[in-house]
């Protein structure tokens, strides 16, 4: 008898494996009780029906519930192989698990957005008066879990609840790109934001590195480059420096909620215990300076006090304990310049070291960084914005001082400033410290 080379396919139907043995070359033929397999000559294509994933087998745990015996074969040819027993227990048999189309369908996330004012309630239960979990805020969004009777099923941050189906729409592209923020963290210690998305193009701003900036557009004609809103405008930032992810705002769980008011309501009285300390400092320097000054006027010619220039400028201590005093304060430093990384607020100052260096002033600890002061304080809505309160934009910060301007340590070109109206850039947030 002729033996031929046994071709092994193996291939996925409804969910079962199976292995499929053809004469090509030779016979294979069942023998009961057979126990091994010597000098196989099988064909070096050994392959699944359908993409490789999912369930991995090898011959020998088949062969643990198959038993097959081959007399072995004398000759190859150049399609084929001689194959020994213990390699083909080793061979690896990879199978594709094919899922039916509405499961695949079921896997898919589907988000939705709230679309309300102000909130709606997570509840624990598809049922209105059931235990309300956490709120999910106007553009906040979730991932469906379930539809059941009108309610959706969702997971939002570290809440998983049921919200009214009529208070919520289906996440579309465009309504997710809508509230979503993309954001372009950057990855690099220096940054260069450029005029035009070429590496030889004009720098128009430094950022440093951890900065969020927010991004402007992506799109395929510049290659390897991002569009970004920076103090300076509108520029483009290498791809290769910086971490691009979308932001989104989610539920607050009651926990949450009751954590961050508990926070921020401390935050309130530390900065008005530090507030009413310093008033209280700069009184007394005052009283002191005043009391020396008058000493020394009594026993002095009137003709010693020119003796310092006339053009020197002075800047007063500051003074009170609420957000005017620190606008006041903060408003005696326009015209002094700008200087990448600094934080002096007469010699050179950033962005965030000049909001840094008032608070200061202060006894306000804050970072030198403007998407850390981001997250300073507590948050106001633009509607209740106060003097005092620090406005922030993508890579940028500055100080509200009243009447729809801020003061900020603006540009190398034009140095610590007044800019109004407050809307001349996107505002991502009003932080209030006091």
């Amino acid at each position: 008898m002729d033996y031929k080379a046994l071709r092994m396919t193996s291939c996925c139907i409804a969910g079962a494996l199976t292995l499929a043995v053809s004469p090509i070359l030779a016979e294979a033929a069942p023998v009961a009780g057979a126990s091994e397999i010597t000098n196989v000559s099988v064909t070096s294509e050994l392959t699944s029906s359908s993409p490789t994933s999912g369930i991995m087998l090898t011959l020998s745990q088949y062969l643990a519930d198959h038993t097959i015996a081959v007399k072995n074969v004398a000759r190859k040819t150049t399609d084929t192989q001689i194959v020994t027993a213990s390699e083909m227990r080793s061979m690896p048999v990879e199978v594709q698990k094919e899922e039916p189309t509405e499961q695949k369908a079921k896997k898919k996330k589907v988000m939705i957005v709230a679309q309300v004012d102000g909130y709606v309630n997570v509840r624990a239960h598809a049922d209105e008066n059931s235990k309300v979990l956490g709120k999910l805020y106007d553009d906040s969004v979730g991932t469906v879990i379930k539809e059941k009777d009108g309610w959706y099923k969702i997971k939002s941050g570290n809440v998983t609840g049921y919200v009214k189906a009529e208070f919520v729409e289906i996440g579309t592209k465009k309504l997710l790109k809508k509230v979503g923020t993309r954001i372009a963290t950057v990855d690099t210690e220096t940054l260069r934001v450029r005029k035009s998305a070429d590496a030889d193009a004009k720098v128009i701003e430094l950022v440093p590195g951890g900065e969020e900036l927010t991004v402007v557009s992506e799109s395929k004609k510049d290659q390897g480059w991002v569009k970004v809103s920076v103090e300076g405008g509108e520029g483009y930032v290498s791809a290769d420096y910086v971490t691009l992810s979308t932001e989104y705002t989610y539920a607050e769980s009651k926990e949450e909620e009751a954590a961050r008011l508990a926070e921020e309501e401390a935050d309130r009285r530390a900065a008005e215990a530090a507030a009413a300390a310093a008033a209280q400092q700069s009184s007394n320097s005052s009283s002191s300076s005043s009391s020396s000054s008058s000493s020394k006027n009594s026993g002095s010619s009137s003709s010693s006090s020119s003796s310092s220039s006339s053009s020197e400028r002075h800047y007063s201590a500051p003074a009170g304990s609420n957000g005017q005093s620190v606008a006041n304060y903060a408003c005696q430093f326009v015209g002094n310049p700008y200087v990448y990384g600094g934080s002096s607020l007469t010699n050179g100052t950033d962005c965030s070291g000049f909001v840094m260096s008032v608070y200061a002033a202060f006894g306000v600890s804050l970072p030198h960084s403007s998407s850390a002061q981001r997250s300073a304080g507590y948050g106001v809505s633009i509607d209740d914005i106060q003097p005092g309160d620090i406005v922030c934009y993508s890579g940028h910060v500055g100080i509200y001082v009243g009447n729809n301007t801020i003061v900020h340590a603006s540009s190398p070109s034009t140095g610590i400033k007044y800019t109004s109206p407050i809307t001349y850039r996107t505002v991502l947030a009003v932080r209030r410290i006091f």
